[in-house]
Protein backbone atom coordinates (compact mmCIF):
# COMPACT_ATOMS: atom_id res chain seq x y z
CA UNK A 1 0.00 0.00 0.00
CA UNK A 2 1.35 3.42 -0.91
CA UNK A 3 1.85 6.17 1.67
CA UNK A 4 -0.99 8.11 0.02
CA UNK A 5 -3.44 5.21 0.39
CA UNK A 6 -2.24 4.59 3.94
CA UNK A 7 -2.82 8.24 4.89
CA UNK A 8 -6.29 8.19 3.30
CA UNK A 9 -7.17 5.08 5.29
CA UNK A 10 -5.88 6.64 8.52
CA UNK A 11 -7.76 9.88 7.80
CA UNK A 12 -10.98 7.98 7.17
CA UNK A 13 -10.59 6.14 10.47
CA UNK A 14 -10.04 9.44 12.31
CA UNK A 15 -13.15 10.96 10.67
CA UNK A 16 -15.28 7.90 11.50
CA UNK A 17 -14.07 7.97 15.12
CA UNK A 18 -15.18 11.62 15.46
CA UNK A 19 -18.76 10.60 14.65
CA UNK A 20 -21.49 13.15 13.98
CA UNK A 21 -19.38 16.04 15.35
CA UNK A 22 -16.89 15.70 12.51
CA UNK A 23 -13.37 17.08 12.67
CA UNK A 24 -11.72 20.25 11.45
CA UNK A 25 -9.53 19.57 8.44
CA UNK A 26 -6.55 21.19 10.21
CA UNK A 27 -7.01 18.94 13.27
CA UNK A 28 -7.15 15.90 11.00
CA UNK A 29 -3.86 16.61 9.25
CA UNK A 30 -2.22 17.34 12.62
CA UNK A 31 -3.36 13.93 13.90
CA UNK A 32 -1.96 12.35 10.73
CA UNK A 33 1.32 14.24 11.21
CA UNK A 34 0.95 15.46 7.63
CA UNK A 35 1.43 18.89 6.09
CA UNK A 36 -1.58 21.14 5.52
CA UNK A 37 -1.15 20.67 1.77
CA UNK A 38 -1.14 16.89 2.13
CA UNK A 39 -4.15 17.07 4.49
CA UNK A 40 -6.11 19.18 2.01
CA UNK A 41 -5.33 16.78 -0.81
CA UNK A 42 -6.39 13.78 1.29
CA UNK A 43 -9.70 15.52 2.08
CA UNK A 44 -10.30 16.34 -1.58
CA UNK A 45 -9.58 12.75 -2.66
CA UNK A 46 -11.91 11.32 0.01
CA UNK A 47 -14.60 13.81 -1.03
CA UNK A 48 -14.15 12.86 -4.70
CA UNK A 49 -14.62 9.21 -3.72
CA UNK A 50 -17.91 10.26 -2.04
CA UNK A 51 -16.72 9.02 1.37
CA UNK A 52 -16.81 12.34 3.23
CA UNK A 53 -18.47 15.73 3.04
CA UNK A 54 -16.76 19.01 3.87
CA UNK A 55 -18.60 22.01 5.29
CA UNK A 56 -16.95 25.41 5.35
CA UNK A 57 -16.58 26.82 8.88
CA UNK A 58 -15.04 29.85 10.53
CA UNK A 59 -12.68 28.70 13.30
CA UNK A 60 -10.48 31.07 15.31
CA UNK A 61 -10.99 33.80 12.70
CA UNK A 62 -9.95 31.60 9.76
CA UNK A 63 -11.98 29.72 7.20
CA UNK A 64 -11.49 25.98 7.25
CA UNK A 65 -13.55 22.86 6.64
CA UNK A 66 -15.24 20.51 9.07
CA UNK A 67 -15.16 16.98 7.71
CA UNK A 68 -17.92 14.44 8.24
CA UNK A 69 -18.22 10.81 7.21
CA UNK A 70 -20.77 10.51 4.43
CA UNK A 71 -21.67 6.87 4.68
CA UNK A 72 -22.98 5.59 7.98
CA UNK A 73 -21.87 2.24 9.28
CA UNK A 74 -24.65 -0.23 9.97
CA UNK A 75 -24.83 -1.95 13.31
CA UNK A 76 -25.31 -5.71 13.03
CA UNK A 77 -28.23 -5.54 15.48
CA UNK A 78 -30.28 -3.51 13.02
CA UNK A 79 -29.96 -6.29 10.44
CA UNK A 80 -31.74 -8.70 12.76
CA UNK A 81 -34.86 -6.54 12.50
CA UNK A 82 -35.14 -6.76 8.69
CA UNK A 83 -38.59 -8.20 7.98
CA UNK A 84 -37.15 -10.35 5.19
CA UNK A 85 -35.31 -12.46 7.78
CA UNK A 86 -38.56 -13.96 9.04
CA UNK A 87 -40.81 -13.58 5.99
CA UNK A 88 -42.77 -16.65 4.89
CA UNK A 89 -42.60 -15.51 1.25
CA UNK A 90 -38.85 -14.93 0.85
CA UNK A 91 -38.58 -17.86 -1.57
CA UNK A 92 -41.15 -16.17 -3.88
CA UNK A 93 -39.80 -12.62 -3.57
CA UNK A 94 -38.48 -11.27 -6.87
CA UNK A 95 -37.90 -7.75 -8.14
CA UNK A 96 -40.52 -8.08 -10.90
CA UNK A 97 -42.61 -10.74 -9.19
CA UNK A 98 -45.99 -10.68 -7.51
CA UNK A 99 -44.13 -10.43 -4.20
CA UNK A 100 -41.37 -7.85 -4.54
CA UNK A 101 -39.07 -5.79 -2.30
CA UNK A 102 -40.23 -2.75 -4.28
CA UNK A 103 -43.83 -3.19 -3.07
CA UNK A 104 -43.26 -4.86 0.31
CA UNK A 105 -45.04 -2.86 3.03
CA UNK A 106 -43.13 -4.34 6.03
CA UNK A 107 -39.79 -3.71 4.31
CA UNK A 108 -40.77 -0.12 3.47
CA UNK A 109 -41.86 0.53 7.07
CA UNK A 110 -38.56 -0.91 8.34
CA UNK A 111 -36.52 1.27 5.96
CA UNK A 112 -38.38 4.43 6.99
CA UNK A 113 -38.08 3.63 10.69
CA UNK A 114 -34.29 3.27 10.32
CA UNK A 115 -34.10 6.55 8.41
CA UNK A 116 -35.86 8.33 11.28
CA UNK A 117 -33.59 6.68 13.91
CA UNK A 118 -30.09 6.79 12.36
CA UNK A 119 -28.31 5.89 15.61
CA UNK A 120 -29.86 2.39 15.44
CA UNK A 121 -28.45 1.68 12.03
Amino acid sequence: MSRRDDLEEQALKIIIDKGSDGILQSAMWRELKASSREGSRISLRLEAKNLIKRERELSKGRWTYRIFIKKRLIAIDSLLEIPCMFCDYTYRCELDGEISPATCVPLTKWLFSNEENPETS
